[in-house]
């Protein structure tokens, strides 16, 4: 074979390797095999000088430049203007009324990146941009053509300028920081600094996304609607946002209102909403501002990120006996909620974003979450940093460092561990001791002594005589639905067992493998290891928990006292519909508690999945189900309502 003809093959073959890959998560080869034929692209473009302009090698970055050049865009690129209120938002609305139609507007995801203009000539990217100024941004074609999602080469012949928007998506933000000592604030600035860094192999390794969202400039073409752009921007391989929304004014504010809901299952940013008219000849016939299209704008969320000082950092308990700093921090506003508090994950985070007493840092807040640390506002060292203890702030025993935790070691009479035990034991999806909340635990270890979780069976209505608030109705309730738990589902019981690493999705696979609690407690490592999901730090968790003398005299008092964890099969041999299949549950149900479902599915053979992806089977949907349903059905997942679900399993 030619060199050069074995070159464009080479360059075939490894985008479509690498299209698959991206985009439906799976690799008809192997990495060695990608390899060796990527190797043989370097080498041949070595040997020849030759670099054909959609090779996979632009995709990891190639000499550093010493400048930005300018570049002039083809047509300018308009900011938008914004509101915050819905009120704002019908009176824009108005004024894009032509007569006495309501128009139609298209809804779309305000990404928080950087906008980016790409260039197109016969097909190749020849250009990529920053926004500048709107007229002239700067030029970082050798930075966009790392990013995967961009296409180096496209059907369209004309002369074509595509906007949209660069990325960095959370998990790749997350996984970054966890693996790097250099840690990045915020997906926004971290997608910014990859574009504007001078060499394209640090825009590589930061692994930016795009997304497509207008038509700035197209020869020989137009179009009538936004949609009729997007989808052209599909056509020719453009990655285009998932969500889109058409509709009347008061539907999109209904639509913009659940979106801010859902901003948090994304793995991206959004700062707001997008509302363009989609009739594109009255959205141009409305003409311009000084900087604005008068036929969009913007719709903004409040803030996520603020900056404050951090005023005290303290070490909570937990069920594990683990210290968790919290820092308590000089009372800001985010999200619409004063925040006073901010999470820190160990000693080492605290280390790695350089926070100390008196910090300026940035904070975080997602939906009703606790804010979390970004990092801290100055990159020196604190003036006042923050020593681990040695001692366990409530009970005063010694502490000790496992991995990047630090644990007391006192796991018998240290309070917060005990009441923390107890209230995780009662919760709903575990005994699901109705009335019995973590207020209730420390009342009952502070007054009467309680310290194990077996002597909670052993309450009588004296043991009450001295908690505030406890009448004689209020004690009844509560010592009747503490026997009502003796009476529950194996999966919930090895759950309540508090078992680290342990989530009630293991619970349920451990139950469904071993069916009894006492096959359980016999379980070989070897065995745990063979349960789908089940690795090696799960089965050592598990193996230590039963191992310990003291948890495991724990457990045999529980049943000693009447608790009788059940694993309720399959009752006949029929097979079942739901036998291997990958279901989600989400939003309200009528007929049962969402976690009574899971377990209903996992005792039918199912398996139960907390997110959708392609690989799911089926959706069971039911009152104001959000994220969850909208991505079900841009993936063409099967969705189904509580009252099919049923019907499916031959329950009416």
């Amino acid at each position: 074979m030619k060199t050069d003809t074995r070159m464009r093959w080479l360059v075939d073959r490894l985008n479509k390797l690498s299209t698959a890959y991206y985009y439906s998560d799976f690799s008809p080869v192997s990495d060695a095999e990608y390899d060796a034929l990527f190797d043989e692209l370097v080498q041949l473009e070595a040997d020849t000088g030759v670099v054909l302009p959609d090779s996979p090698t632009h995709r990891v970055g190639g000499s550093a430049v010493s400048v930005f050049a300018e570049h002039t865009h083809i047509r300018r690129l308009w900011s938008l203007d914004k509101v915050k209120t819905y009120g704002e938002l019908r009176d824009w609305a108005n004024k894009c009324r032509r007569g006495n139609a309501e128009p139609q507007f298209i809804l779309e995801y305000k990404f928080d990146g950087l906008t980016v203009n790409l260039t197109y000539e016969n097909g190749v990217l020849t250009d990529a941009a920053t926004r500048g100024n709107g007229i002239v941004g700067e030029e970082i074609l050798p930075q966009a053509r790392t990013i995967r999602s961009i296409p180096l080469t496209i059907p369209f012949k004309g002369t074509l300028e595509v906007r949209g928007e660069c990325f960095m998506r959370i998990s790749v933000l997350n996984e970054l920081n966890y693996s790097s000592s250099e840690k990045l604030k915020n997906p926004r600035n971290a997608a910014a600094g990859a574009l504007r860094n001078l060499d394209p192999s640090v825009t590589a390794s930061r692994r930016l996304d795009f997304m497509a969202y207008d038509v700035g400039h197209i020869t020989g073409r137009s179009f009538a609607t936004q949609t009729d752009m997007l989808d052209f921007l599909r056509e020719n391989g453009f990655p285009v946002s998932d969500f889109l929304f058409v509709g009347k004014v008061e539907d999109v504010i209904s639509e913009i209102a659940l979106a801010e809901e859902r901003r948090f299952d994304l793995d991206y940013d959004i700062d707001g909403m997008v509302i363009k008219l989609n009739d594109m000849e009255l959205s141009e016939s409305l003409g311009y501002t000084d900087r604005f299209p008068r036929g969009a704008i913007a719709f903004k969320f409040a803030a996520q990120e603020q900056t404050t000082t951090v005023l005290d950092i303290t070490w909570e308990v937990g069920r594990t006996g683990k210290l968790t700093p919290l820092a308590h921090v000089e009372p800001v506003e985010l999200m619409g909620a004063t925040v006073r508090r901010a999470t820190l994950n160990n000693y080492d985070d605290i280390l790695r974003k350089r926070v100390g007493i008196g910090s300026r840092v940035f904070i975080r807040r997602s939906n009703d979450v606790i804010p979390e640390i970004l990092s801290s506002v100055d990159e020196d060292e604190p003036e006042n940093p923050v020593t681990p203890p040695d001692r366990c702030p409530s009970c005063g025993s010694h502490v000790e460092r496992r991995g990047a935790h630090i644990f007391c070691t006192n796991s018998l009479s240290c309070t917060p561990q005990i009441v923390a035990r107890l209230a995780h034991f009662a919760s709903r999806d575990a005994m699901d001791i109705e009335g019995f909340s973590e207020k209730t635990a420390e009342m009952l270890v502070s007054k009467t002594g309680l310290r194990n979780i077996p002597e909670l069976y052993e309450l009588t209505e004296a043991s009450f005589n001295e908690l505030a608030g406890f009448k004689d109705k209020r004690i009844s309730n509560l010592l009747n639905a503490i026997e009502k738990s003796k009476d529950c589902e194996l999966a919930s019981f090895i759950f309540a067992l508090g078992i680290p690493n342990v989530g009630i999705k293991t619970a349920r696979d451990l139950a469904s493998e071993f069916g009894s609690i006492e096959r359980f407690r016999c379980a070989a490592r070897d065995e745990l290891l063979a349960i789908r999901d089940i690795g090696d730090i799960v089965a050592d968790s598990i193996m230590g928990f039963l191992s310990d003398e003291s948890l495991s005299a724990q457990v045999d008092k529980l049943l000693e006292l009447g608790v009788r964890p059940t694993h309720f099969g399959r009752t006949n041999d029929a097979p079942s519909p739901l036998m291997g299949k990958t279901i989600v549950v989400t939003g309200g149900l009528a007929r049962m508690k969402r976690p009574e479902m899971e377990a209903l599915i996992v005792r039918l053979g199912g398996r139960v999945s907390g997110s959708v992806s392609r690989k799911t089977d089926m959706v069971v949907a039911g009152e104001n189900a959000g994220s969850k349903l909208d991505k079900a059905k841009a993936l063409g997942v099967r969705v189904i309502s509580e009252t099919e679900f049923f019907e499916s399993i031959g329950e009416t």
